[in-house]
């Protein structure tokens, strides 16, 4: 894949490719494809096995064109009573949550005017909160369609609700029984499942009666079918018949079409043999999807032999009650229709082996989970062609895993719970799925803590607080880690110990206290040597490499990401070493030498390609964007910025389009577009101060002031003051729509703000004061606060206050920065 290509993938999709041939439905397709242009909710109401979600998935292929911020499917097919749909949509959208904000606002901003068909299929098991979800999105997302399956209407205000109907049966033209769209599907999938099948007259006939007696029904006609490698279509019909007439006295109330699929799919059951029973029934157990290697590890013995599940398991595909998808990781994936599944899982609950079945099927989900862990830290190291499919495996087994995590916290097992988390620790933080583990962590975190082993406990703290700070939650990661650190030094255990401290030390760096952090560090460092854990010690290297970066020491911090970057290359690990270079970049970038910058993020960019982590991605596109832009390349920098931009609406995460509006606000500024630089930097400021209040991050003021001193000088103080207030007054929504357009903002011309008429407007916070430029002057001559009042003769407690709010504004945390920011700024 290049990396254009995975980019774009990012807002193509995720539709499905068809298994097998679309057969009839050519007038429905071409209705639904109309009504999605002048409909904003279409349900496509029907009973089970009628063929809605293949329906569904037809019609989007043919309009995803129309569409250019993709087509995407949300399954509902395993969701329970009690589950949520909306961390279910921002899952298959790629968004993660946010600290302090309801996820369904993150959801929303991601959305916005994003023009997307989301398809949400099965919505029976979360009908109301499917609902209330749709009646959001139609309220705050015009360009979004939603296109559901369910087998009852969302009854939503501006609902179309549009009924499936069966396949086209050959009684509607008589002449021409094999033109109908039943017999047809019949013939195809009867072709697929007998190379010798063939349609004649004699069973012409019979065919369209068979048909008939399915009531069209889509799945019924499939499973009939498939038995067609081993009866005539007149074996076929003949049972069918009597299954009927076995099953009429069914409950009264249920839909026919309801009576006649379940008695197809009873029917093909009892005609299995015992070993296929036994199989089909246990595979319920799984959900989503397995390999045949986890079948036979979890639904083997009492009278199923593993070396017999791969011929039984042939069968039930040949039947086509188990579906053989695309391979995962080398191996290849089954699933079932989730009709089937239903009813298998029926016969599990009825055959009294469901419970065995699911810690089974837990346990063999965390020796997954301990293999995958293991080769990430094995000795020697695996190489990244060993470790990548085995990653894959893991993202097509997500809906087992959380299955797996959700059946032992029921059945109260938290301890099983947490240690499947935990073997999941680096797959979850790499693939930014801090969502539902930040949840899960919670909930099991509340056992008492007796009732856990103090190393799963400990690994457990440790991890919450690593979710926390990669939501962008520092003060939960700080009280996670706190815990966890306190637990592991009274138990002595040291590898748990490192990771808690590396996430203090992290925090720290981000509060600016930087003697906490490297105080963290060093016990970090001590405590990883004991335990001989190069991952972690690879960690607590690019966190020093970071630390002085924080503090301006280029050459120290040089070291450190270099020493990081030999231990990601030893571990031969594409998560670690982008990490290393793009912390190289930034070194490269502080000491100017943009080529060597440059460099660094383009190979990170590279090893980025094969696998799924956003937010180095984005950051490699925004640091190449500044440095074209610092080398004049201004075409190249907004190419490269609104790139970053664009990926990031996608996350749905506010602070990562906060830094690209700040970004895009310099090149307002290169390009001498003072007004549009000002109001950008305001929006930025604004997005900022809702996540974070009055604290600042590194360095933050100090590039306001580079921003606004020159606009200040062209435009004076009062007009600054006026847009950058406008900036501050835009949602986030328009901010973004302005900084991805050339225009200027809704009902503004370029002459006067909007806000001239308000009287005059506050000056940005980051502005210094003319006497605090002048401590500033005196900070880089190296004076210490002492001199500095008797330069000025104030007194020194006047001095040190000034220096304080000095650092506060500009957001650094030592005089050397400061000192350094002056002397470059002058320069300039």
């Amino acid at each position: 894949m290049t990396q254009d290509t995975a980019h774009s993938s990012l807002t193509a999709g995720n539709l499905p490719l068809e298994p097998n041939a679309f057969i009839g439905r050519e007038a429905d397709v071409e209705e639904l494809t109309h009504l999605l242009g002048v409909a904003r909710v279409v349900t496509l109401c029907g009973a089970g096995g009628i063929g809605k979600s293949r329906l569904a998935v037809r019609v989007a292929t043919q309009v995803a064109d129309d569409f250019p911020g993709g087509v995407w499917l949300v399954e509902l097919a395993e969701a329970v009573p009690g589950d949520q749909i909306v961390p279910r949509v921002a899952a298959a959208l790629g968004v993660g949550a946010e600290p302090s904000r309801p996820l369904a606002e993150t959801l929303i901003d991601a959305l916005a005017d994003r023009r997307l068909l989301l398809i949400v299929d099965n919505c029976e098991s979360l009908i109301e909160e499917c609902a209330r979800f749709c009646r959001m999105v139609l309220t705050v997302c015009p360009e979004v369609r939603v296109l559901t399956t369910s087998r009852e209407p969302l009854r939503v205000a501006g609902e179309t609700v549009w009924r499936v109907p069966p396949l086209s049966l050959p009684g509607a033209d008589a002449q021409n029984p094999a033109g109908s769209e039943a017999v047809r599907l019949f013939v195809d999938r009867a072709g697929a499942a007998s190379r010798g099948f063939t349609v004649t007259d004699q069973n012409t006939a019979e065919i369209a009666s068979l048909c008939e007696a399915l009531d069209g029904m889509p799945l019924a006609i499939e499973l009939a079918a498939a038995l067609c490698r081993a009866l005539t279509v007149e074996q076929i019909h003949a049972r069918i018949r009597d299954r009927f007439r076995l099953l009429s006295a069914g409950d009264r109330t249920a839909p026919a079409r309801h009576q006649t699929l379940r008695a197809t799919v009873d029917w093909s059951y009892q005609q299995l043999k015992e070993p296929e029973r036994i199989l089909l029934r246990r595979l319920a157990v799984f959900t989503g999807g397995w390999t045949l290697d986890m079948a036979e590890q979890v639904c083997s013995g009492n009278g199923l032999c593993a070396e017999d599940i791969l011929s039984v398991l042939c069968g039930l595909v040949d039947k086509s009650l188990v579906l053989a998808d695309a391979a995962a990781a080398g191996e290849t994936r089954y699933r079932m229709l989730e009709t089937i599944r239903e009813y298998a899982a029926e016969q599990l609950d009825a055959s009294g082996e469901e419970g065995p079945l699911r810690q089974r099927h837990r346990d063999h989900m965390i020796g997954i989970a301990d293999r995958v862990h293991r080769l990430i830290v094995r000795h020697p190291r695996p190489t990244w062609e060993e470790i990548c499919p085995q990653l894959v495996l893991l993202d097509e087994l997500q809906s087992n895993i959380w299955a797996a995590v959700r059946w032992s916290a029921d059945t109260g097992d938290p301890e099983s719970a947490l240690r499947l988390l935990v073997l999941l620790r680096w797959p979850t933080i790499a693939g930014g799925r801090f969502t539902p583990a930040d949840e899960w962590l919670d909930r099991l975190l509340e056992t008492e803590p007796a009732l856990l082993s103090p190393r799963v406990r400990g690994d457990a703290l440790a991890l919450r607080g690593q979710v926390a700070f990669g939501q962008g939650d520092p003060d939960t990661a700080q009280v996670a880690c706190t815990a966890a650190a306190e637990l592991c030094r009274t138990t002595g255990l040291h590898g748990p110990l490192s990771g808690a401290l590396a996430i203090l030390a992290w925090v720290a760096i981000y509060q600016r206290r930087p003697e906490a952090a490297r105080a963290c560090l060093d016990e970090a460092l001590e405590a990883v040597r004991k335990v001989d854990d190069p991952w972690h010690e690879m960690v607590i290297r690019s966190m020093e490499g970071t630390l002085a970066l924080s503090e301006g020491r280029a050459k120290e911090s040089q070291r450190s990401f270099e020493a990081a970057l030999a231990i990601a290359h030893e571990l031969d690990n594409h998560w670690a070493e982008p990490v290393a270079l793009i912390g190289l970049a930034q070194v490269a970038w502080l000491r100017s030498d943009l080529a060597e910058a440059r460099a660094y993020y383009e190979q990170a960019l590279d090893l980025l390609q094969d696998i799924t982590s956003h937010w180095q991605t984005i950051t490699c596109l925004s640091g190449l964007g500044r440095i074209a832009l610092a080398q004049g390349d201004l075409a190249t920098a907004r190419v490269r910025l609104v790139e970053s931009l664009r990926l990031c609406l996608g996350t749905g995460q506010r602070l990562g389009v906060a830094r690209r509006i700040e970004t895009l606000a310099q090149l307002a500024l290169a390009e001498e577009d003072d007004r549009r630089a000002v109001r950008l930097a305001g929006a930025s400021a604004a997005i900022r101060g809702s996540m974070c209040g009055a604290f600042l991050p590194s360095g933050f003021g100090a590039r306001m002031e580079e921003l606004l001193q020159p606009a200040r000088t062209r435009l004076g103080d009062a007009l600054v003051a006026q847009l950058w207030a406008h900036g501050q007054e835009m949602t986030q929504e328009q901010a973004i729509r302005y900084a991805l357009q050339d225009d200027e903002p809704d009902g503004e011309q370029t002459g006067t703000p909007p806000t001239a008429a308000r009287g005059p407007a506050a000056a940005p916070l980051t502005t210094l004061t003319g006497r605090e430029w002048e401590i500033a002057e005196l900070v880089a001559r190296g004076l210490s606060n002492k001199a500095i009042a008797d330069e000025l003769v104030i007194s020194p407690a006047t001095a040190a206050r000034h220096v304080a709010n000095i650092l506060a504004k500009l957001g650094f945390s030592s005089r050397t920065q400061v000192a350094t920011w002056v002397i470059e700024h002058n320069r300039a």
